[in-house]
């Protein structure tokens, strides 16, 4: 895309501070402010020994910093990334890495870097931003919809049965492998699935680096990551990495199986890893991270009201470019509508646009005709994933709906078959 030139109706205030990039060598002081905006545990060097290789591997050019003489006050860090949205792989903007120096809070910093940011994404080809909030309340002022919900599942494993029906193939077979050992084989069952579930991007050496790690302190006081590979004559199917935390007192064992990702090919293979997990000798309680919503464990369990369920928002998505994310998007139904998008700090965003869509593709062009619909570009963030709707933000009446029925309308067409998910905070 060509540079923008519009002007910004909200120009950040003056101060005696500039937003720049910055380079490998001064990265660590920006990762001091960033840990020490989050409280962060550890040294910066323990910090950077964590973050550095993702930052080799993805590019300082990515990393803004806001400097005020000598110091650096703020930054924020953007990863490239693939990730798959309704439709397909796109490239999407995994925004990371922000953190205001506490002296310097309340005064206009991360305003100015998000709005840099933001004009640097759209002018890289960039249309969408994601993110996983330290904070609910910080991005929605900035654009970003909360947009995806994950959830933690705990079973008690009495009651950890599946139903009779729940599909098993006496064909496959089940290994379990350190890690490390397992990372081609898990590589490959991730890639395969990746681009069916929408939020998974792709994962290169640094990221599986970081997944798979298994430092003391990433252990805690539980053992080393485990992986159960499940395989067909032809390949992987399936994984399940997970530790457990050995627990015993004068009542028995109540040792505790925590399931950091399971990933599937089909149903059988998932199954199997179910039974794995929920079949391991002197665990009292199973418990699977960042399940979707949806997760299939749901239909599968005999007793589905023995699941405890917690769930957390995942991703908030920021549409950076409305016309081109619209237009690139797929839609479940055909869909002829004017929304008019309200955007303080993407401008070019602003005014009406007329979107028509269906299965076979979408056109998105401004038009001064009368809106269906008004909303702020954050709200469409949020439905964008299609796991919430554009219903249920006119019901709680920070969504306009000039047309009846406009926004029932629109949520049929931003559908998806099943809830999003991600898997891994970055």
């Amino acid at each position: 895309m060509t540079k923008t030139s519009e002007p910004d109706p909200t120009p950040a205030p003056a101060t005696d501070w500039t937003v720049r990039g910055t380079d490998r060598d001064e990265y660590p002081q920006a990762a001091g402010v960033v840990g020490e905006a989050l409280l962060a545990p550890g040294s910066v060097e323990e910090r950077l020994e964590y973050i550095r290789p993702l930052i080799d591997a993805h590019g300082y050019d990515r990393v803004l910093v806001a400097v005020d003489g000598d110091q650096i006050i703020g930054s924020v860090n953007a990863f490239g990334f693939e990730m798959t949205m309704p439709g397909g792989p796109r490239p999407v903007a995994g925004v990371t890495g922000v953190g205001v120096w506490p002296t310097h809070r309340r005064r206009g910093v991360l305003s100015a870097l998000i709005r840099r940011q933001l004009r640097d994404l759209r002018e890289g080809g960039e249309s969408i931003a994601a993110l996983w909030a330290s904070e609910g309340g910080i991005y929605g002022r900035f654009g970003y919809g909360a947009a995806s919900m994950e959830t933690e599942l705990t079973v008690a494993r009495p009651h950890g049965a599946l139903v009779p029906t729940a599909p098993r193939d006496p064909a496959l077979t089940l290994r379990l492998l350190g890690a490390e050992q397992a990372r081609e084989q898990v590589a490959e069952v991730f890639d395969r699935v990746r681009p069916t579930q929408i939020g998974r991007f792709r994962r290169d050496r640094a990221w599986w680096d970081r997944v798979l790690r298994d430092t003391p302190q990433v252990r805690g006081d539980r053992t080393a990551l485990n992986a159960a590979v499940v395989s067909d004559a032809d390949g992987p199917l399936g994984y399940a990495l997970y530790r457990t935390r050995r627990a015993y007192d004068q009542a028995g064992w109540h040792s505790e199986l925590r399931v950091e990702e399971l990933v599937a090919a089909t149903p059988a293979a998932r199954v199997a890893l179910y039974d794995h997990v929920f079949q391991r000798d002197l665990v009292a309680t199973v418990v699977v991270e960042h399940a979707a919503v949806d997760d299939p464990l749901w239909t599968l369990m005999a007793d589905r009201q023995r699941i405890s369920a917690v769930p957390t928002t995942a991703l908030w998505v920021r549409l950076v470019d409305v016309r081109a994310a619209l237009a690139e998007r797929s839609y479940a139904a055909p869909v002829r509508t004017v929304v008019e998008v309200g955007d303080r700090f993407a401008p070019w965003n602003a005014g009406r646009w007329r979107l028509g869509g269906d299965g076979d593709g979408a056109a998105v062009e401004p038009t001064d005709d009368e809106p269906d619909l008004s909303l702020d570009v954050s709200h469409l963030g949020a439905a964008f994933l299609g796991q919430h709707t554009l219903a249920a933000h006119v019901a709680a009446g920070v969504v306009t709906e000039h047309t009846p029925g406009a926004a029932d309308r629109l949520d049929a067409a931003l559908r998806v078959p099943h809830a999003p998910v991600c898997g891994v905070v970055f």
